[in-house]
């Protein structure tokens, strides 16, 4: 079973420095992702285009005993465009990725319909049985503004693609400062 090991830091990125910084570093993949949630739990389907053209991807992810279980498979296109009809929430993001030792580091930033940021978000894979996550990456650092507490519903992709949401939790977080 693929177990998810994950953590979450918010970043400070409405500015772009931190994005264009991040797409212009060596060893740093860069896609593009159209995400929809569908209408059964758990499920979603994704677009990820990168510089080798553009996969379809279909995700079942569930806690189970404690731990989230993720499962993803390929997915024709014609069978994405067929499914997207029955998102329930969708959201547009970039993602900037990397490996470090033992961790996958992946930056988020969500977009709008414009292409603007309105929330940038960092997860930390780290190995199953790693409770703790390691210090934020160095390019990150003085991006942080909180490590969002395990598990909190608040912080997932599909409350995040609301984007009043987002904006209201950006500004909470902004509001009580530097975690």
């Amino acid at each position: 079973m693929p177990i998810e090991n994950e953590r979450k830091f918010v970043l400070d990125d409405l500015s772009g420095r931190l994005e264009a910084t991040l797409a212009g570093r060596p060893g740093v993949e860069r896609t593009f992702l159209n995400q929809a949630y569908l209408d059964s739990s758990g499920l979603r389907i994704r677009s990820i285009e990168s510089g080798k053209g553009t996969r379809y991807i279909f995700s079942y992810k569930r806690m189970v005993d404690g731990q989230v279980v993720e499962i993803e498979t390929d997915l024709a296109e014609i069978d994405f465009r067929r499914l997207w009809k029955l998102r329930v929430e969708a959201l547009q993001k970039a993602r900037y990725s990397w490996r470090d030792g033992p961790y996958k580091w992946d930056v988020d930033f969500f977009k709008s319909e414009s292409g603007a940021t309105y929330f940038a978000l960092a997860e930390v894979e780290m190995p199953e049985d790693q409770a703790e996550p390691p210090p934020p990456a160095d390019i990150l650092a003085r991006h942080v503004l909180q490590l969002a507490p395990r598990d909190d519903q608040r912080f997932t992709s599909k409350r995040l693609a609301d984007r009043a949401h987002a904006e209201r939790l950006l500004a909470e977080i902004k509001s009580k400062g530097k975690a």
